[in-house]
């Protein structure tokens, strides 16, 4: 046999093998973008998406995925609403509070690994991102349950008075804020002593849905009375501006009793979204001057209660179950069950997968993620 015929033969076999090899190898891991409603994210409604944790396809077109059991309703009794949620991907766990309890999810199995009840209910709370505390508000009581991230147990109490309501945690962990409905006062708390360091206040008026830049700077909270804003100087407890909607007009709103409830920072924080309920819009600011100034308005389908965003940036979420293209600030698509009915919550987070593993999880507060 000549030799070139030789090396063309070894040449295909080694094609041959390697192809073999290819076939052999285990498929990439498939990276998944995940969104999680929890439902009835809108009081104790089930028009907007029923009872449970309802999962969507947030790479393809935000299509309902599966619907995840959480509690059963007994006959003839109203379904808990839901008043916050939050994940941590290290730990591979999901929360759930309700006006009564907390339960605690495993992502990969999706089953309940436990539901705890504390003295005084549940409000809207948040996780430290290593997973291990959840500060987690009594029902417009007077203090803070601080609770291991394992186990449900209570840990610490931060008394503050201010009728608790929403909490964030900062993205380094270190600090808590705590948003209380009777105070123009917001609590900044360390993490590790549990203890109040500084109070940033007072508003104008009591504060409500608020969110923090990733410096941990600035606050951008909503009070009672103002369709718009104030900031708040986080390091010296100032307030630096007041912001209202230009020519807005404020009038009856189905939920929530203020005119502005929901507010956050696009994660790049170049823009912050505002919630207008009488006029059913999201009011975008240009945030990459302070303070921030008006430049858009987004018609909605429903009244706002909340508004977040997608990790990268590419998506807003308002409560009203619409998609929002935040380049363009076109809709792009609308949330719906498995049946084709219309998904309204406040509560709703990001979390991503590579394969069956979380490794990325965003949160519900539109916290700002830049870090300039």
């Amino acid at each position: 046999m000549h030799l070139s015929t030789v090396r063309r033969l070894f040449a295909l076999l080694g094609a041959a093998a390697w192809f073999a090899l290819l076939l052999c190898l285990p498929a990439a891991a498939a990276r998944r973008r995940l969104l999680y409603v929890a439902e009835p994210g809108i009081r104790s409604d089930v028009q907007w998406g029923g009872v449970g944790v309802l999962v969507f396809d947030m790479d393809h077109g935000h299509k309902f995925v599966r619907r995840i059991p959480t509690i059963e309703t007994p006959a003839g009794e109203t379904p808990e609403p839901v008043k916050g949620v939050c994940a941590c991907a290290k730990t591979g766990r999901l929360y759930i509070s309700t006006t009564k309890r907390l339960l605690c999810m495993d992502l990969g199995t999706e089953q309940l690994l436990w539901n705890r009840t504390y003295e005084g209910g549940c409000d809207r709370m948040a996780i430290t991102p290593d997973g291990a505390l959840l500060y987690v508000p009594t029902l417009e009581g007077p203090s803070w349950h601080v609770v291991d991230g394992r186990t449900g147990d209570l840990v610490a109490t931060v008394r503050t008075d201010s009728g608790s309501h929403n909490t964030a945690i900062g993205l380094d962990g270190r600090l808590a804020y705590l948003a209380g409905l009777k105070s123009p006062l917001l609590p900044v708390v360390d993490t590790k002593t549990h203890a109040v360091v500084r109070t940033v206040g007072p508003f104008s008026n009591v504060i409500r849905p608020f969110t923090v830049n990733a410096s941990q700077t600035l606050v951008f909270v909503n009070v009672n009375e103002r369709l718009g804003f104030e900031v708040g100087d986080i390091k010296t407890g100032k307030v630096l501006w007041q912001v209202d909607v230009p020519n807005g007009v404020k009038g009856a709103v189905k939920r929530h009793g203020c005119p502005s409830h929901g507010i956050g920072l696009t994660p790049d924080e170049s823009q912050l979204w505002l919630s207008d309920g009488h006029n059913q819009r999201i009011h975008v600011f240009d945030a990459r001057q302070m303070p921030p100034v008006w430049v858009a308005s987004i018609p909605l389908r429903d009244q706002p209660g909340w508004v977040t965003f997608s990790l990268d940036g590419r998506f807003a979420y308002p409560s009203t179950g619409e998609v929002i293209d935040v380049r363009s600030r076109q809709i792009v698509a609308r949330l719906t069950d498995e049946q084709g009915r219309p998904v309204q919550s406040e509560n709703l987070v990001e979390i991503d997968y590579d394969g069956d593993r979380p490794v990325r999880n965003g949160d519900q507060f539109g916290l700002g993620r830049s870090r300039k």
